[in-house]
């Protein structure tokens, strides 16, 4: 039987979402699939042993992968099992074994055919930043830009973005698959005091794409750039035109739809 669940996560302790392997061994540093896996073959399977990777049993699939840093609100997993589960126990008894800044909910059963990553029809990502002068004290690890933001112009750049496009200028040079065109049907820019938030959804992204787009719109206000520029990026299809990419912790996947 094929179950599907919604996970959240603070991705700062963590090499990332998903197992990492070098030269065909697995890192030693955690993720968040290294955890989950545990917590759920765990409770399903029984061992003593949570930590040791050997009691990984059950299998996980991620709806897509997220770096080092990077938090979730809304990350889908696969995976299977010949167990009967019932749901409500499940998920209080796995977040009970699960780090604390790792928790699951919203556990269903799904056809065999449902594969987290192949059948997502879209990601929505939000970027937030501080844009203040001065810090504070609960500013924590959140991006902070001392100078003026200009909204308006952020957004016009960002609509250059909407639609179908070759986003090699975003795309970092660990990008492993080939293709580079992907659809934003959703790029917002949106200002509540001095919290920047920016939000992109898309049916696909590659490797530190909206890192990457947050660090050409500050290069765009930081400079002073018209907003064109965005769109002068994005036609080059040279990572050496784009901005920086920015600081992994101001970002979050906030919902993936089916």
């Amino acid at each position: 039987m094929r179950y599907a669940l919604d996970v959240q996560y603070r991705g700062k302790c963590y090499a990332g979402s998903q197992i990492q392997f070098e030269d065909g061994k697995e890192i030693a540093e955690p993720t968040i699939q290294g955890e989950i896996e545990k917590a759920i073959s765990t409770l399903i399977i029984g061992g003593k042993s949570a930590k040791n990777k050997k009691s990984r049993q059950v299998k996980t699939i991620f709806s897509g992968r997220t770096d080092k840093g990077v938090n979730s609100l809304g990350q889908t997993i696969h995976f299977d099992t010949d167990k009967n589960i019932v749901a409500s126990d499940f998920i209080y008894h796995v977040n009970e074994i699960l780090p604390d800044d790792i928790s699951v909910s919203n556990l269903r059963v799904v056809p065999n055919g449902f594969h987290a990553q192949k059948s997502a029809k879209s990601r929505y990502y939000r970027y937030e930043l501080i844009n203040r002068r001065y810090k504070q004290a609960f500013d924590g690890d959140i991006l902070r830009v001392k100078f003026g933001l200009d909204v308006e112009r952020m957004q016009t750049a960002l609509n250059f973005l909407l639609g179908e496009h070759d986003f090699s200028s975003f795309k970092s040079s660990g990008t492993l698959n080939p293709s580079k065109v992907c659809t934003l049907t959703r790029a917002e820019v949106e200002r509540q005091g001095d919290r920047i938030f920016i939000h992109i959804e898309g049916n696909r992204f590659l490797y530190n794409m909206v890192r990457t787009i947050v660090g050409t719109l500050l290069e765009i206000e930081g400079h002073n750039l018209p907003a064109e520029h965005m769109k002068e990026v994005l036609e080059a299809k040279d990572r050496r035109k784009a901005g920086q990419t920015v600081s992994p912790y101001g970002l979050t996947l906030v919902e993936v739809k089916y």
